[in-house]
């Protein structure tokens, strides 16, 4: 028998299909960013490594955004982590415990990633600047790995036991472990860092058209066939690490709950090729270089991680149902801390955009005044 906590008796403080689309929401938000410095700092400095005029300037353009950018995906990760302790508590803590060391670990490994991308960004030493650059990097790589672990093993409910009598010392659980032994790990941390790679190339784009827009045209044109390139390295990860998940990690229960229901059907084809648009839109911007071409780059790209979120909350929604049927747990409404959430997010959401205007302005200035 597999221990799970009972269900809350007071309910949930919202109804379930509100829950479930805030997490959606927050976590394509935090994925963006989060892709950003997870495939992004190792792009930068292998770019650096590698050499070149362009891959120099590339590096730092990338290294430059990066705290920034890690600054954003850590507020906007609050947001789904918080519906996860909200609506999956019974699993959510139980994998927590068995995996407790590492799981900790994220926030030592995320301040050595964070102080090491500032050094990235701010150090003028070129020996600084790549060791620094190489410890963040492996320390988001980790974290990622650490991350694809919790969340594999949240819905691995057989494992819990076998992790529990292999780790547990006088009948307590060490939090020594990790979810090694789970099929689903691989496919989905790779298919995560493919997902990844394939942002990283749609930022480029954006930062070309929009941030560097006073650097020589040699640049833009090696930044467009860069991008498109990456792109193209990161769909076909995408699909390769996506087909391993699906059709050869994914239990049988779960494939077959695909079948013959046609709104899911379509939603797991429009995950799979939902990247192509980014990558035909890339392949226009090269040749037009349109401002607004770059910005539908990013809206799709945009898409496509909220696309494959969706896919994601379904698919860990069936892995969890022979275990807790989530839509049947009862609404206790509290719409004034609802209400609470609400305001604080939106303020936030007006403060990042103020922030970005303002970070946007400063950038084209510098930009500016180093091309005169």
């Amino acid at each position: 028998m597999i221990p799970i906590a009972p269900l809350n008796p007071h309910g949930y403080p919202v109804p379930f299909w509100i829950l479930e689309a805030l997490k959606v929401f927050g976590f394509s938000l935090h994925a963006t960013a989060m892709h950003l410095w997870y495939a992004g700092m190792p792009v930068a400095v292998v770019l650096a490594l590698v050499g070149g005029r362009h891959r120099r300037a590339l590096a730092g353009r990338l290294g430059k955004a990066m705290p920034i950018i890690m600054a954003l995906g850590i507020n906007f990760g609050i947001i789904p982590l918080l519906f996860t302790q909200v609506v999956n508590y019974q699993f959510f803590y139980t994998a927590g415990v068995l995996i407790a060391w590492p799981w900790l670990a994220i926030i030592a490994l995320l301040m050595v990633a964070y102080y090491g991308a500032y050094l990235h960004a701010e150090s003028s030493r070129r020996a600084l600047v790549l060791a620094s650059g190489i410890v963040s990097a492996g320390s988001l790589v980790i974290i990622g790995f650490v991350f694809a672990n919790m969340f594999s093993l949240m819905t691995n409910q057989p494992q819990w036991l076998a992790i529990f009598h292999r780790t547990a010392v006088a009948g307590a659980p060490t939090g020594l472990a990790l979810n090694l032994a789970d099929p689903i790990l691989p496919p989905r941390w790779l298919m995560m860092f493919g997902l990844a790679i394939t942002t990283t190339a749609a930022y480029i784009v954006l930062d070309t058209a929009a941030f560097a827009r006073q650097a020589d045209e040699q640049y833009r044109a090696w930044a467009g066939r860069t991008a498109l390139s990456l792109y193209t390295i990161g769909l076909v990860w995408f699909a390769a690490t996506g087909s391993w998940y699906i059709f050869g990690a994914l239990s049988p229960r779960v494939r077959e709950a695909m079948m013959g229901r046609p709104l899911i059907e379509g939603l797991m084809v429009l995950t799979a090729v939902a990247p192509g648009l980014p990558w035909l839109l890339i392949l226009i911007w090269r040749r037009v270089r349109a401002p607004v071409l770059a910005a539908l780059v990013a809206m799709a790209q945009f898409g496509v991680i909220g696309i494959n979120a969706i896919s994601r909350q379904w698919v860990q929604n069936v892995e969890l149902r022979p275990y807790a049927d989530l839509t049947t747990v009862p609404v206790h409404p509290q719409w004034s801390g609802f209400a609470g959430f609400l305001i604080a997010f939106l303020v936030g959401v007006v403060l990042v955009a103020w922030i970005t205007a303002k970070l946007w302005a400063a950038w084209t200035a510098e930009q500016t005044e180093s091309s005169a």
